[in-house]
């Protein structure tokens, strides 16, 4: 009769927990991405379908566009061996643990239990000893413990939810990463290009002022010069030699930041970087249209996820508020001595279903609802203002773009001009007809232009890259780098190819 009683009541709890969980329903609001209304073109360039199509070729290696091998192979190294992409690849393994881990939450959870030695109960109760019962006994017990939460209302698939969430952000902030370090390595060898051809502008200079020295010592000695155009002559030739020095350090240091940027120490790559060359080209205008920018902007993605998971969160928040179903199965022998370790008698089980369900808590399951609601408004509105601040970027990256443009083309003129002037004013002081202050002025202001022209050049370059930077390109067609943590679990545990942990 006990027996019979014992098949029912497990059938009945079997059946009850079948029924809940599928009659399971998730709580708490489903995400629906926010739909920022945004403008058809940007303010600053409309791009036309076939602007934007050969734009959308270019975004995948967008550096190619330059037309310098060496930066691609830097790009390509960095790829392989930058270390914050790396730590970010990590981030990534480590939310995808942290989201099997909140799965396993849907399995029975089981353990085996062993235990043993003496208990001993008060004797100074009243009725205590009770006849034939000593108050010190061996205890003794080994078997399962296994608990299976039933998820009716959704607490783990919200919370499985939001860590796929958090996935997808580290995803995305590891795409950021990519952008940015591409942006600093093509920024960084576009300023050593370009110093580089400073100091061979310094280096031009330098020999016109020795020439200039020994021009004056020699009308000196003819007679025609003086001292003061001799102090003068000085002057500006040391002054041209002390120019050098910074152009120096600064390609010092752009290697070595190039070369942190590839993940190697600084002057690994010096030899390599210190020859100079020729300054990359200007690529044509990429232009795009704004829904395109939402969709491929890692930080906009990334801020979209956060969005996301908050929602997950308040369905979390709002599960705790209802019942948790909870089935523990428990099967232990519990005997004092050996001989009764297989005993029918010894066995002790235990399968029942728990209920519990919040009744008292002065408010504090309604105040983590609400903390979850504000916090996924914030991050809403966080996104919509990723949204504004990207948009900024890129309509000033294509108004820098033109004016620098024009910028460039004036100022390459003016350093054709100047030194024009130059030419002439020496071959003046030469004919007796012009003074060495006039040479003086001349060649200095054609210094000064080529060097304008120079950074002009430089600041095109980089309006290049700001504006793909802007665009978040170059994160396209680089696959996820697979890597995996130097500790192999299954030799940590010796049960771990039996079951999984």
């Amino acid at each position: 009769m006990f027996e019979i009683f014992k098949q029912k009541t497990k059938k009945n709890i079997l059946a009850l927990g079948t029924s809940f969980v599928l009659s399971a329903c998730t709580v708490g609001p489903n995400f629906e991405p926010d739909h920022m209304k945004l403008p058809e073109n940007w303010k600053e360039h409309k791009a036309t379908p076939e602007e934007i199509e050969r734009t959308n070729k270019e975004m995948i290696s967008w550096w190619s566009l330059f037309h310098d091998p060496l930066l691609d192979q830097l790009v390509k190294r960095a790829v392989e061996g930058n270390y914050n992409l790396q730590i970010a690849g990590q981030r990534i393994l480590a939310a995808k643990a942290m989201r099997d881990r909140y799965t396993a939450e849907w399995y029975p959870q089981g353990e085996v239990v062993t235990s043993g030695g003496v208990d001993r109960f008060s004797t100074s109760l009243g009725n205590w000893p009770i006849a034939g019962y000593p108050s010190t006994y061996p205890f003794m017990a080994y078997g399962p413990n296994v608990t299976w939460q039933l998820d009716v209302f959704g607490r783990i698939r919200r919370e499985v939810e939001a860590q796929e969430d958090v996935i997808g952000q580290n995803i995305e902030a590891r795409r950021s990463v990519m952008v940015t370090i591409l942006a600093e390595l093509a920024s960084d060898y576009m300023l050593l290009r370009s110093t580089q051809l400073q100091l061979k502008i310094a280096d031009d200079n330098i020999r016109v002022a020795q020439d200039n020295v020994n021009l004056v010592s020699k009308l000196y000695q003819k007679g025609v010069g003086n001292t003061l155009q001799i102090a003068q002559a000085n002057s500006e030739l040391h002054a041209q030699l002390g120019a050098r020095e910074p152009l120096k350090t600064r390609i010092s240091q752009v290697t070595h930041a190039i070369d942190v940027l590839l993940g190697q120490m600084p002057g690994t790559s010096e030899d390599m970087l210190k020859i100079a060359g020729p300054m990359p080209v200007v690529p044509e205008l990429p232009a795009t249209l704004p829904t395109i920018v939402v969709a491929n902007r890692p930080d906009i993605r990334q801020a979209e996820r956060r969005y996301a998971e908050a929602m997950a969160r308040i369905g979390v928040a709002v599960s705790n508020m209802y019942p948790n179903f909870t089935l523990p199965l428990s099967f232990q022998p519990q005997f004092s001595a050996f001989h009764q370790f297989f005993n029918a008698s010894s066995f002790f089980w235990q399968f029942i279903l728990s209920i519990s369900t919040p009744i008292m808590q002065g408010g504090k399951l309604t105040a983590e609802v609400q903390s979850a609601q504000a916090e996924a408004e914030a991050t809403r509105l966080a996104y919509r203002q990723t949204i504004l601040t990207a948009f900024k970027e890129v309509e000033d990256a294509f108004a820098a773009w033109n004016d620098d443009e024009e910028r460039e083309k004036f100022l390459r003129r003016s350093s054709e001009d100047s030194q024009l002037a130059s030419d002439r004013a020496k071959k003046l002081y030469k004919a007796g007809l012009t003074g060495y202050l006039e040479v003086l002025t001349t060649q200095r202001t054609a210094l000064s232009a080529q060097n304008a022209h120079v950074l002009s050049r430089l600041e095109r370059l980089q309006d290049a890259v700001r504006l793909y930077s802007a665009l978040g390109a170059g994160w396209r067609g680089i696959a996820l780098t697979s890597t995996e943590l130097p500790i192999n679990t299954t030799e940590q545990n010796i049960l771990a190819k039996a079951f999984t942990q």
